[in-house]
C-alpha cells in the first residue's frame, strides 16, 4: 500500500495537537511547512546516523595512484574491501590520528590494505593507503544520507512500515518546537522508546582485532612492498 508524503505530514499535524483530529487536511500552509520540516528532519538524520537502520553495499572503483575517493551522500562507513578476481580482500580501518598523524611513505603504488573516512559537504572523502597500484573493485558497507521528498512520494517504496511511524512521531515532535507547543508527554515517551529500539537495532560493530607484538605476524615492511608489492610467499611470516 502507497504512502505518500502528505499522508505522514498530516497525521503528525494531529499527532503535535496543533491540528484537531476531525480536520481531514491540514489548512493554509501547513502543508508547505510540514513538508519543509520533514525534509529538515530526514536531513538530520545525516548527523544522528544511528538513527538510520538501513545499511548499504556498493562498489566503488579504485584507480591507479589515487587516494581520495569522494562518496555521494555516504554518512558513515563501517567496512571496506577490495577484489582481486573472484575473490575479496580485507582493509583495515585507520582513525584520523593514526591516518595523517603517523609517518608514511607517500610513494609507493601497491595492494590498497588501509582505508579512512571523512564527512564533507555533501557526502564523504574515503581515502585508501596504498594507492592502488592498478584498478580494483572496492566494496563498501554503510549508511547513506535520506534524500529529500516531495508530497506525492511514496515513502513505502524507500522505508518499512515501523520506519515510517517512528518519523511521523519524530515530525510532529519538530512540529511542536517549530510553533513553540509542548509535545505531549505521552507521545514523547513513545518516540524515546522508538528511538532506543533504532539504537539497538543496527548499532556500529565495535568488535575489536588486536595485534599482539609477540606474534609472528610482522606487520607491513617496506622493502617487502616494494620488491613484490606487498604479496609474500606461503610461510615467510
Amino acid at each position: 500500500m502507497s504512502y505518500p508524503a502528505i499522508q505522514l505530514i498530516n497525521r503528525a499535524w494531529v499527532l503535535s495537537g496543533i491540528v484537531g483530529k476531525n480536520l481531514q487536511n491540514t489548512q493554509g500552509n501547513q502543508a508547505s511547512d510540514g513538508l519543509f520540516l520533514l525534509n529538515e528532519l530526514l536531513e538530520f538524520k545525516a548527523i544522528d546516523v544511528n538513527l538510520i537502520p538501513y545499511f548499504k553495499h556498493v562498489e566503488l572503483t579504485l584507480n591507479a595512484n589515487q587516494e581520495t575517493y569522494f562518496v555521494s551522500n555516504l554518512v558513515f562507513l563501517e567496512s571496506m574491501t577490495f577484489n582481486i578476481g573472484s575473490v575479496r580482500y580485507s582493509m583495515q580501518k585507520t582513525l584520523r590520528q593514526e591516518y595523517w598523524g603517523t609517518s608514511k611513505a607517500l610513494d609507493i603504488q601497491s595492494l590498497p590494505f588501509q582505508y579512512h573516512f571523512e564527512r564533507v559537504k555533501g557526502g564523504a572523502n574515503v581515502y585508501v593507503y596504498f594507492t592502488p597500484n592498478q584498478q580494483y573493485v572496492s566494496n563498501l558497507t554503510g549508511k547513506f544520507g535520506l534524500t529529500d521528498v516531495s508530497l506525492q512520494t511514496d515513502l513505502s517504496l524507500t522505508y518499512d512500515g515501523a520506519y515510517i511511524s517512528y518519523l511521523r512521531y519524530e515530525l510532529a515532535n519538530f512540529m511542536c518546537n517549530e510553533y513553540g507547543v509542548p509535545f505531549p508527554e505521552r507521545h514523547e515517551r513513545t518516540l524515546i522508546s522508538m528511538r532506543n529500539m533504532l539504537n539497538n537495532q543496527s548499532p556500529p560493530d565495535l568488535s575489536m582485532k588486536k595485534s599482539s607484538t609477540l606474534s609472528n605476524n610482522y606487520g607491513i615492511n617496506y622493502g617487502v612492498v616494494n620488491i613484490c608489492n606487498g604479496w609474500l610467499p606461503s610461510g615467510s611470516r
